[in-house]
Order: C-alpha cells, then structure tokens, then sequence
C-alpha cells in the first residue's frame, strides 16, 4: 500500500495589512522553508495605513510607496497572497481556514492579523453613501480624494487623530472644515489638556472651526451633502462627512475560534493567543505591556510592524517579547507630533522649550512624580534620547527636563518604574 505524502508544514496569516505583511516577510527572513499562505479581505496588495491621511490623501504619495508586500516580492518569497479572500471560519480541531468562497488551506500555525473596522454612526443609513465617509482602507482614501476635489466644506465628526489629520489635509487643498468632538477636549482619550488646548489652537490658527463638548442629536441628507444636528440645536451643513469616531476590533472571526478577547483578542508577550497554536498581532491584539503595567491594545503604525516581529519569530521559537514603550507620530500643517509612553495618564506637564510654539516636549507625570511619557512638537531627537531612558527604567529629573542647555543625555536622571 502506498503511503500518502506527508503534508508541507504550512503557516497561514489572515490579514492583509500591515501586520500581516511583516509577519510573512519575518517568518520567511527567519527561515520558515514551508508553505506560506497570507489571505486579505483587500484586493490591494499589503500595505501601511498612515498616509492614508495624509500624504496620499493630499496627492502627494503613491501607492508604490507605502506598499510593503508586491507581486515580485511575494514570488521571490514564496508567499502565498489570496487577495480579495474572507476568511468565514476556522476550525481549530482541523485546523482549517475556510475563505467566503470555499477555498481551504490546512494549517500548523495560525496568525491573525485583522485588525479593526470603522464605527458607524446611528442613522448613518439614512445618508447618502456618496457624501459619508470612514479611512480605513486604500480605497476609502481614494474616494475620500475626489471627494475633496469638489467640494467647499468638510464636517468631521471625531477629534482624535485622523479626524484632525484629515482637517489638515483637507485645509491644504483648499477645502473648510469644522471638527465635532463629544468629548471636552480633542483627543481627550490619549493626550493630557495641555496637548488637547495645543491642537485646538494649532487648526484654529489654519481655519478650521473646532466645536467640543457637544454630541450629535440628529443626521439628515440634503441634495447637495449632509446636514448634522448637534446636541445643542446647532445645525452644521457640509458637501461631505467624514466619520473618524474610532475602529472596533476585528474579533468576529476569533470570537467563533471561542479564543480569549477583552476589546481585542488576548494574547502574552509574544503574541501567542489561549490556542497556543494561533497568534494575534496588531491593532487586533491586546497585550501585557511592560512600560504601562498592564494590557493594552494599541492601534499605531510601530505597533503594527513590531508586534507582527515578534509574534513570527515566537512563532519559530524564538525567546524575544515584545515589550516597546508605545509610540506613535502624527503630521499636520507641517508639524511634527511624536507621543510616547502614555501622556494622557499624566497629571502635571513639564516643558522643554517651547512646543505650543512648534518646537519643544512636554515632559508628562503622575501624581507621585512618575513620568508617564512625553509629547515632542519638531523635537524628534530628544524624544529618542528620553526613550532610552525610559526603556532603562529611569527618567530625568523633572526640574532638569526644562534646561534647554543641557542635552537630554546628560540631564540628571533618577529611576523610573510604573506600576499599575
């Protein structure tokens, strides 16, 4: 009787980001020689989402240039890319992926990779589909793009990030905007009130009407855009909405697997799921993070890649955590931002040169004097230097931080440890 040939040992990734394309560059430069499969829900070839909201949304960027996985690169690599593809189940027993369209592929480890989805807005329905818009994905920004080549007037709805990334863009080519947040302040979630009260005044100054502290009461559609209704009667008229109230986490797929999740699927430190043969990594993902003293699911470009890093090399059986300090960069107006750490937990603001006035850091701490992380306005270099620091356990005085004359790097420091 003849025996049947030994299946190739496979490794499958679902996802199509940029997560997902590290961990397929990493397992390979790793030296995984098996059978490699990445499935994406996109047609796009994997790519990275930052300038998503800037640059390539402005005209300035290409797709070549934020693309991190091509055609050449996927065959030189021996990788696998199902484009296009919904993976519907998995079943873990079998260890099988099934796509939307019957595809399977058997596998020995699993990663998922599927990042979040755009929050809706109720009665979000009721609007015309052509003038409501989320940036997620590659060709949500290409919409949103020409959308913007006609129009005279953008409503925001959302003062985190890509909402005011998107104002900024959007005054730079010309068009109006106003920015809606509920909450009392922009990015209220992340930043401390003296980084908050610094963007407002940073988009006022280019044109942009800032309106905070107030919900949304009602949506209505009109024949030439959409009409939005806030909480205290204001009525705010615009050619088209965009909605950046945040992302959900993918976890509908991991939630039939019966994985473990709590606002993302859990995994340790490597990357490793409650089914020790499936990963997550990405904005999917909430992991033990050592700098915070506790779990977090971030949704950062350097998260993204790093974590992906990481959960393939375990994946292999490598030793290394990942433990990075958050960090994440925003461009608006030609400025700068670099967070790192969590700033917004901070209490008391120390500043280092003058960042409200473009180029500077604010230094963050706690109530006991822990410093929680920093904001950098154009001060990228001393932002780098403070991240050695922090990632060493110590920190520099907070009365020192304020001497411009001293590089950061000599600044007297002292340890450094927060514990939740």
């Amino acid at each position: 009787m003849t025996a049947m040939p030994e299946r190739e040992t496979t490794y499958v990734v679902v996802g199509g980001g940029q997560a997902a394309a590290w961990i397929a560059r990493t397992l390979r430069a790793e030296g995984f020689a098996g059978r490699l499969v990445l499935i994406g829900e996109e047609r796009h070839w994997p790519y990275e989402r930052p300038a998503l909201s800037k640059d390539f949304l402005q005209g300035t960027g290409s797709v070549e240039a934020i693309t991190l996985l091509t055609p050449a690169l996927a065959e030189e690599a021996r990788i696998e890319c199902w484009l296009g593809q919904r993976v519907v189940s998995v079943d873990r027993e079998a260890r099988i992926v099934t796509t939307a369209d019957g595809r399977t592929v058997s596998y020995d480890t699993l990663f998922l990779a599927t990042g979040g989805r755009a929050r809706r807005l109720p009665g979000q329905d009721s609007l015309p589909a052509d003038r409501v818009h989320t940036l997620r994905t590659l060709a949500e920004s290409e919409r949103l793009r020409g959308a913007l080549a006609g129009a005279k007037r953008l409503l925001v709805l959302g003062g985190g990030w890509i909402g005011l990334e998107v104002a900024a863009t959007a005054r730079a080519l010309g068009v109006g905007a106003t920015v809606v947040e509920v909450a009392p302040r922009l990015c209220a979630r992340t930043m401390p009130p003296v980084v908050s009260d610094w963007l407002h005044a940073l988009h006022e100054s280019h044109g942009v009407r800032v309106v905070s502290g107030v919900g949304v009461s009602g949506v209505a559609a009109m024949s030439d855009g959409v009409a939005v209704t806030l909480a205290d009667g204001e009525r705010l008229e615009a050619d088209h909405l965009l909605l950046g109230i945040g992302i959900e986490p993918e976890v509908g797929l991991a939630a039939a697997m019966g994985l473990a999740l709590d606002d993302g699927i859990v995994v340790d430190a490597q990357g490793r799921t409650s089914d020790p043969r499936v990963f997550a990594a990405g904005d999917v993902a909430r992991h033990p993070n050592a700098f915070a003293g506790t779990s977090l699911r971030l949704e950062s470009w350097a998260n993204a890649q790093n974590q992906a890093i990481v959960a393939a090399r375990a994946a292999l059986g490598g030793a290394g955590v990942y433990a990075d300090i958050p960090w994440f960069w925003s461009d608006q107006y030609g400025v700068n931002v670099q967070m790192l750490g969590l700033p917004g937990m901070g209490t008391r603001a120390v500043a280092r040169g003058t960042p409200e006035a473009g180029s500077g850091c604010w230094l963050m701490l706690d109530e006991s004097g822990i410093v929680t992380g920093a904001v950098a306005v154009n001060a990228a270099r001393d932002l780098r230097v403070l991240r050695k620091l922090l990632e060493d356990g110590r920190a520099p005085l907070p009365d020192a931080w304020a001497d411009t004359a001293t590089p950061v790097q000599r600044l007297p420091s002292r340890p450094n440890i927060i514990m939740r």
